[in-house]
């Protein structure tokens, strides 16, 4: 089979490789289609905190069952899935209390060991969610980064009637609002710079503002009234949205971390002490995340229509990179097709 590696920063390879041995606790998976995401854009410029290279790329995926162990029961040959990417010890204090995504040697494929950038991937097969056969491949490969936005919204707690603001508008930040919006939220304002990006969640149907322009706490308070914010995600891992995010809080109110930081964070721990504010980080997700994920694609709640900008050929998996560091904010999620 085909094996896209990425062997240094900027640098793909395809290299032809055995199909691995399937156990009988395993299947065996076409893989369709592969999401390209933030953190795989820091692996490409190296500055990624926990990957080093070689490296096999590929987490948000869609595949189809070609194979299963003896002992699988939860899918059968031919299913269309998705697959969790987290490969956990099942042993730490995490593991053993229901939160295996916060393994204390936690590994991700694609990070810190073999992603799904191939032909054919094999994987345990309590890793692998079913999804509805009517569900595009495309979409299949979008349940990953919708599992992200579910899990960190319900890192919120219940946001039934709550008011909610979300920093960043790429794919991550517009799935957490349309995330908080279809589970209850009363109101849902997302703060981006880029005009593009604005458009695209005013498509989606989410408020937005620009929160590079004029005053954003008066924005704010002429969104949802004096008391501001219930719960403010900062969706893009950078200081200067997590210093809006920190100043522009009601006091006693939660600040959920969902970005990723690829340097080290600057803030004002003074300003959140004194206001007491709840700084809360999002880590990936859990198997209830997929499932809810799948639900509210199910009932037609999520648009990825809009968020899936960009198609390429497996082979020109290195053109993904170039049309995101080219392109910038213009797109939004680039799909690999490997049929």
């Amino acid at each position: 089979m085909v094996q896209a590696v990425m062997t240094k920063p900027g640098v793909i390879v395809f290299n032809d490789v055995p199909v691995p041995e399937m156990g009988p606790d395993q299947i065996k998976v076409k893989i369709k289609r592969i999401g390209v995401c933030g953190s795989d854009v820091h692996v490409n410029h190296g500055k990624h905190p926990y990957t080093s290279y070689p490296v096999v790329q590929g987490h948000e995926v869609s595949a189809q069952v070609v194979e299963a162990g003896e002992k699988v029961t939860n899918v059968k040959v031919g299913d269309k899935v998705t697959i969790q990417p987290q490969a956990v010890c099942g042993k730490c204090y995490p593991c053993t209390h229901g939160m295996y995504n916060d393994c204390e040697v936690l590994k991700v494929m694609g990070f810190q060991t073999t992603g799904m950038a191939s032909e054919y991937f094999v994987v345990d097969a309590k890793k692998a969610l079913k999804l509805p056969d009517t569900m595009s491949w495309e979409h299949g490969a979008m349940i990953e980064p919708l599992a992200v936005a579910v899990h960190a919204v319900r890192r919120a707690g219940d946001i039934k009637d709550k008011k909610i603001l979300v920093f960043g508008g790429g794919p991550i930040g517009n799935l957490v609002a349309q995330s908080a919006k279809a589970m209850g939220a009363s109101g849902v304002l997302l703060a981006e710079i880029s005009r593009y990006r604005l458009a695209a969640a005013e498509k989606c149907g989410i408020g937005t503002v620009n929160n590079g322009e004029g005053d954003l706490l008066g924005k704010i308070v002429s969104a949802f009234g004096e008391d501001r914010a219930d719960c403010i995600f900062e969706c893009i891992g950078i200081n200067p949205t997590m210093k809006q995010a920190i100043r522009y809080a009601r006091k006693g109110s939660s600040i959920i971390v969902v970005g990723v930081f690829g340097e080290p964070a600057t803030i004002d721990m003074g300003c959140v002490q004194d206001h007491e504010l709840s700084l809360i980080a999002s880590a990936m997700y859990r198997e209830e995340d997929y499932i809810k994920a799948i639900e509210l694609v199910k009932e037609g709640l999520i648009d990825f229509d809009t968020l899936i900008t960009n198609k390429l050929k497996f082979r020109d998996y290195a053109e993904a990179y170039k049309l995101i560091d080219e392109q910038k904010d213009k797109v939004m999620k680039v799909i690999i097709d490997l049929d």
